[in-house]
């Protein structure tokens, strides 16, 4: 197709995606589906666009969070948090040296998976002074899972008839990225999508202790630093907790970032090329495949056995 055609129909789609009539996991399936078939004719833009979109979307949601929830959680979770990310790491270790894969990449991939995905990976690629091939890959890979589990968790979740409680704390441990996560948990409910979010960006605020520990086993210069959409959601939160006769004015907001949300998967869908995919080859898939089921099963069994 002509880039005069590819244009406007990529820009009609992306206005779709600001309708009601769109949803998460149709976004980033038609997205997806866009790039592969024709190319993205704004790749860059997307890319560059995406990611402060996700952002933004993620501090608005913030606006519908109780700051005692955030605080909650966190608590409450502190030895689970702990131990699980600690275990998926060092069975992701193992898994890399099964496979034999490349050392940076299988690093970036168990980090990923143990914490929140793009972010994490983005942390700790400078840590372990990974080369952009490697976290190319990892990104890769970690991307194609997300699109896996926005749409896969749901139909899981309510075949196993997951409370909204249950799936909230499932898809915040075993889902890769805070986008997907909140994607997969908006359709599931609201309750759901609270408790994903909170649990997902508590967890995410352990990038700092662990690329800290990373960096000095390797006795590395680089330093992490708390992600700054990560405090939005918490002031976010803080702001609509202790500002409650606001309350409409915080819900509109809400209501923006839930849609910005679904326009930003779209963008996400748009950004996957099958030169990533080439690039990855098949061994980090079937490695970052086998933790993630490991990984996710596992969980699922301990909330329906009501262990977590």
């Amino acid at each position: 197709m002509p880039l005069t055609l590819k244009k406007p129909l990529f820009l009609i789609l992306l206005a779709l995606c600001i309708t009601p009539f769109i949803g998460a996991g149709s976004a980033l399936v038609i997205g997806a589906a866009f790039a592969m078939t024709l190319g993205n004719p704004f790749a860059e833009l997307s890319q560059k666009a995406s990611k402060w979109m996700l952002k933004a979307a993620v501090v608005g949601l913030g606006f519908a969070v109780d700051f005692n929830q955030v605080i909650e959680v966190g608590s409450s979770s502190l030895v689970l948090t702990i131990v699980s990310i600690t275990a998926i790491i060092g069975l992701g270790e193992i898994l890399t040296q099964v496979f034999k894969l490349n050392r940076n990449t299988g690093v970036l991939i168990s980090f990923g998976t143990a914490i929140c995905g793009g972010s994490a990976i983005a942390a700790m690629a400078p840590v372990i002074k990974a080369k952009d091939h490697e976290v190319a890959v990892a990104l890769g890979v970690v991307f194609m899972l997300n699109g896996v589990g926005l749409l896969l968790f749901p139909a899981i979740g309510h075949y196993f008839n997951l409370t909204e409680q249950q799936f909230g704390m499932w898809a915040a441990l075993a889902i890769h990225d805070t986008s997907s996560v909140v994607g997969a948990s908006a359709t599931y409910g609201a309750v759901a999508l609270s408790i994903a979010t909170t649990v997902k960006l508590t967890r995410a605020m352990w990038i700092i202790p662990y690329t800290a520990l990373a960096g000095v086993f390797l006795r590395s210069d680089e330093k992490a630093s708390i992600p700054l959409f990560i405090v939005g959601f918490v002031l976010a939160a803080l702001i609509n907790t202790y500002l409650p006769q606001f309350s409409p004015v915080w819900s509109v907001i809400n209501i923006v970032a839930k849609q910005l949300l679904i326009v930003t998967l779209f963008l996400i869908g748009s950004g996957l090329s099958l030169a990533i995919l080439k690039q990855a080859g098949l061994k980090p898939f079937i490695m970052a495949i086998l933790l993630w089921i490991v990984v996710s099963s596992v969980i699922l069994f301990l909330i329906l056995d009501g262990l977590i």
